[in-house]
C-alpha cells in the first residue's frame, strides 16, 4: 500500500507541461524504429495517423496511412522478425515516407530482379494510391551502413487531399 502512495504523489505528474500543438506542418520530422510481425502494419498506421493529426494535416491522413501500412507489410514480407525504421517528413509541401528493411540486395542479376518483382508485387496497391495522389515512390538498396533495402514514397499534399474523395 504504501508503494502505491509514492506513485500517487510523485512530484512528476504536478510538472507536466501543457501540450501545444505544433504550427508549422514544415515542423513535421518523426522517426520510428519497429519490430516486424504481424502487428506492425496497425501499429505504424495509427502512429502515422497521429502525427498528421497532431500537425493538422487531416486532409492527407487516408493516403499517408496507407502508403504507410503496404510498406509496413511489404517490409515484414521480406524481413520477418527483424527491424525496420520508418520517417515521416514533410518538406515543400510533400510527405515524404520511408522505410528501411533488412533485406539484402541480390549479388546475382537474375535474382535480384526477380526480387524486385516481387517487390514491386507487394506493393501495388501503394502505387496505385501513390498514382492517385499524383506522387512518386520507389526502392533500392539502403545507402546507410548495414545495407537493407529503402522504400520510399512523396505524396504532393495539394493532390493527395483529394484522396479521400475520389475513392
Amino acid at each position: 500500500m504504501s508503494a502505491q502512495l509514492a506513485v500517487l504523489k510523485c512530484p512528476v505528474f504536478g510538472d507536466v507541461p501543457e501540450v501545444v500543438p505544433p504550427s508549422h506542418p514544415e515542423d513535421l520530422d518523426y522517426r520510428l524504429t519497429m519490430s516486424l510481425g504481424p502487428l506492425s502494419p496497425g501499429i505504424a498506421r495509427a502512429y502515422t495517423r497521429v502525427v498528421l493529426q497532431t500537425y493538422g494535416m487531416r486532409d492527407i491522413v487516408d493516403p499517408a496511412v496507407q502508403v504507410v501500412g503496404e510498406l509496413v507489410a511489404c517490409a515484414w514480407k521480406f524481413t520477418p522478425d527483424t527491424e525496420a525504421y520508418l520517417s515521416l517528413r514533410y518538406r515543400n509541401s510533400d510527405l515524404e515516407v520511408v522505410l528501411y528493411d533488412g533485406h539484402r540486395r541480390h549479388g546475382h542479376p537474375k535474382l535480384e530482379a526477380a526480387c524486385d518483382a516481387r517487390r514491386r508485387g507487394a506493393l501495388w496497391v501503394l502505387g496505385c494510391v501513390v498514382r492517385a495522389c499524383k506522387g512518386e515512390w520507389g526502392f533500392g538498396e539502403a545507402r546507410e551502413p548495414g545495407g537493407g533495402t529503402r522504400m520510399w514514397v512523396v505524396l504532393p499534399r495539394w493532390a493527395a487531399r483529394g484522396y479521400s474523395e475520389v475513392r
